[in-house]
């Protein structure tokens, strides 16, 4: 929704396309069974850095306060389950991907499952899982390259 897609997210869309602010955006969920980490990386000049890291924290919040438009969900969805097929375009991912779930303990036709799942999905369901789960006051900001003057 945010940062999957490139350019059809509302990150991309906020900070490159709008406002200029930054090369590239996304965004990664990493979890396990008791914790996780939501990480929104993007490339930007140094002096662009804390607006767009403005963004994307108001973005978020915006997120958890307000449902998402019918069309942004549909995209989303379709990027998603875009992506299922993509995972087993090769015997290799099929086997890798095979091989994860079972180390995970996870049913094998778990992308199956999910893409299920992401169909049912409502903008409401979307909405409360960013209020749940997202802290975006709690963000830890890390920057990889030289400082911004002044």
């Amino acid at each position: 929704m945010l940062g999957g897609g490139f350019y059809a997210s509302r990150l991309y869309h906020d900070l490159r396309d709008t406002r200029g602010l930054v090369y590239n955006v996304s965004t990664s969920f990493d979890f396990d069974a008791h914790r996780g980490s939501y990480t929104v990386s993007f490339g930007a000049d140094p002096d662009k850095v804390a607006a767009a890291s403005a963004i994307v924290r108001q973005d978020l919040k915006q997120m958890q306060r307000t449902p998402v438009s019918e069309t942004e969900l549909k995209r989303a969805k379709g990027i998603l389950l875009r992506q299922i097929p993509l995972g087993e375009s090769s015997f290799g991912a099929i086997g890798g991907q095979l091989l994860n779930l079972s180390l995970e303990g996870k049913p094998l036709d778990a992308m199956t499952i999910a893409g299920e799942h992401y169909l049912k999905l409502s903008a409401r369901d979307v909405q409360r899982a960013y209020a749940k789960h997202i802290r975006p006051d709690d963000f830890v900001t890390a920057v990889k390259g030289p400082a911004p003057k002044g």
